[in-house]
């Protein structure tokens, strides 16, 4: 008798369990059916939530439901809050700290599993690298690399190598590496990062494309906040403060442009980032003490700068494709910018601004006094530039793009497509 109630009891358990697990797969299965897709963005530091604006609301109104993850900031929340999306805040190292970053992909993996989004979308250097491996082993269904740049473009010998290795790991744990730039997608193949069928690119490049209703010409009183006469030159720049963006050898150039021009002014619009490429002190001090020389800081809205400056500098030593250059451009402004990777993409050389090497402050200085002294040849250009961004990099066709790529991969996901495959489909929507 007691055996029998035993294995009754038993057997009443197993059904129960049977039953739970049952009722879970169930309505999981139907919860996919009828809820929300669901996408994880992630980032490593809050900084770069100012390259999301506009696209996570975009994914959001696209009928995503978007949880953005970054280390934790104010930016993180700001952007959060205007973007309509939810906001996870995981300490991520952008240094290599072993035990900080197991950690962080312990809390990554965590919180996907507890999610368990549609698709996730890492991208920087820390987060693409520990945010993909998340992914892989949280099973996430569709999971995109996004490359905004090659950083060890800018590294060598085994920092080199690690940061390669890191790269390809990434690219590794995902089912598509979405490239930023034509030049990029060229560039990492050329590296191994990932095979060719695997590097997306979507339309001609851009992960957000420039509002034109924001960027436009115009005038405003940035000028006489400065202390600028509208009559002298003034050369621009955007964007962070380092080493990497050609800093040093902007203000080597621009000391020979003073003894040409010495009416112009120098327009800094960033700030002094303390990543590993910070400036040095020497050199910052020297920006700061420079009485032709304005720095920002970091502000909330850049387009009434660009219409303080005539023409716009980037001499950076690589990138992914720069926002910057596409805001000047439909804000009718000429842009020199060297021909790296990334920055090469974003102007049309002769037609809507100049390439020159980078490491020349004399390929700045020139190319910068030809336009300083030619009105006529900068407005020609700032007219091209606009026509140009408005053809191409619009920002609601370059998201559109996104929007339906994505929609694309999870569609596959859902129906069953392997991890060797999704993704690997050809269409207009992202031509390789």
């Amino acid at each position: 008798m007691f055996k029998r109630s035993v294995e009754n009891t038993l057997a009443g358990l197993l059904r129960f369990a049977r039953n739970i697990v049952y009722g879970a797969f169930v309505s999981r299965q139907c919860s996919r059916t009828v809820r929300s897709p669901h996408i994880v963005v992630g980032i490593t530091h809050p900084q770069t939530c100012m390259v999301l604006i506009g696209r996570l609301r975009t994914l959001r109104e696209a009928g995503f439901r978007v949880t953005l993850v970054s280390s934790p900031g104010e930016l993180l929340d700001r952007t959060a809050a205007n973007e309509g999306v939810e906001a996870v805040a995981i300490p991520i190292e952008r240094q290599i700290s072993p035990i900080k970053d197991i950690v962080s992909l312990i809390r990554l993996w965590w919180l996907l599993m507890r999610l368990r989004p549609d698709l996730t979308e890492f991208s920087t250097p820390k987060a693409g690298l520990l945010g993909s491996i998340a992914a892989k082993l949280a099973g996430v269904p569709a999971r995109v690399y996004m490359l905004r740049g090659l950083k060890l473009q800018t590294s060598d010998g085994l920092k080199h190598r690690i940061l390669r290795a890191a790269e390809r790991l990434a690219a590794g744990c995902a089912h598509s590496v979405l490239c930023n730039s034509a030049s990029l997608r060229a560039e990492a193949i050329l590296l191994g990062i990932a095979p060719a069928e695997k590097m997306k690119l979507l339309g001609e490049g851009s992960s957000n494309g420039v509002d034109v209703e924001h960027y436009v010409p115009g005038s405003n009183q940035v000028r006489d906040r400065l202390g600028l006469p509208c009559e002298v030159p003034v050369v621009g720049f955007v964007g962070r403060l380092t080493r990497d963006k050609g800093l040093p050898e902007l203000i080597q150039a621009f000391d020979s442009i003073l003894k040409a021009e010495p009416e112009t002014h120098l327009l800094l619009v960033g700030w002094f980032d303390l990543a590993e490429d910070a400036l040095g002190s020497s050199l910052r001090s020297r920006i700061e003490s420079h009485p032709r020389i304005h720095v920002t800081g970091m502000v909330a809205d850049v387009a009434p700068y660009y219409h303080a400056m005539d023409l716009m500098v980037l001499p950076t030593w690589r990138e992914g494709f720069p926002n910057a250059v596409l805001e000047a451009a439909a804000s009718g402004l000429p842009v020199i910018t060297t021909e790296s990777t990334g920055s090469c993409d974003s102007v049309l050389p002769e037609v809507t601004g100049l390439l020159i090497p980078p490491g020349y402050p004399v390929a700045i200085s020139e190319a910068v006094l030809k336009l300083i002294r030619n009105p006529e040849r900068r407005l020609r250009m700032g007219l091209a530039a606009r026509a140009w961004i408005i053809e191409h990099y619009v920002n609601s066709r370059v998201l559109g793009l996104t929007v339906a790529f994505y929609k694309s991969l999870i569609e596959e996901s859902q129906a069953g497509g392997s991890d060797r495959r999704l993704g690997s489909g050809e269409s207009a929507l992202h031509p390789v």
